[in-house]
């Protein structure tokens, strides 16, 4: 019966690795001989953020496996749209990272044989929210998933000398176009009281401090 040669070739390195007892430096570089020598390998696992909606002007790293014309970065247009060779315009806006790569799959399925796509969040443009008004740098910051009104403060540099700590507020923008606007005491807030006003940021959120 003949052997596999990969598995000749997994044997003796694993042999050399006994002998000279640097196990795990082997056993990485075994890895790396059997995936040079394999012209087929399948590409490395890749996860991605499930609970993360994207967004307008994010940039998305999108990779169709042995495809490279198909593969490169896309930045989201204003409108939540990106621009994809075969497919055209595709909506991305509002959808995770693995909704928008099975939507991908199944609209490549007509030019490519079993098509595998990954998307990865290149660059994170649009979660962020705003702080104006008494603050040391009033501006736009980058929001992460658990950024509190607290938090925009201290990002921001704190109070200048005049602020209104008691009459700062959160406008928020809400699905049907309305604007919310919530306060937020921070003498009150600080002392442990009024402590749910500490609202946890979204995404287009502007902080007034007056």
């Amino acid at each position: 019966m003949r052997q596999n040669p990969w598995l000749r070739l997994t044997v003796a390195l694993a042999m050399g690795c006994a002998m000279t007892g640097a196990a795990a430096v082997c056993a990485q570089a075994t890895d790396k001989k059997l995936q040079a020598g394999r012209s087929d390998a399948a590409p490395a696992a890749t996860t991605s953020d499930e609970n993360f909606v994207i967004g307008p002007d994010d940039v998305l790293a999108i990779d169709v496996w042995k495809e490279p014309n198909l593969s490169r970065a896309f930045p989201v247009r204003s409108d939540g749209k990106i621009t994809l060779p075969l497919i055209g315009e595709l909506q991305a806006s509002g959808k995770t990272p693995r909704q928008l790569q099975e939507e991908i799959a199944s609209k490549l399925q007509k030019y490519v044989s079993e098509p595998e796509v990954t998307v990865i969040v290149q660059e994170i443009r649009s979660h962020r929210f705003n702080i104006l008004g008494q603050v040391t740098k009033p501006g736009s910051y980058l929001l992460t998933s658990s950024t509190t009104v607290l938090d925009a403060i201290a990002m921001a540099g704190g109070f200048r000398d005049f602020a209104k700590k008691k009459s700062i507020y959160v406008l928020r923008q809400n699905p049907d176009s309305t604007q919310q606007r919530l306060p937020f005491n921070y003498n009150e807030v600080i002392k442990g009281r009024d402590f749910e006003h500490n609202v946890t940021l979204k995404p287009r959120d502007t902080v007034v401090v007056p």
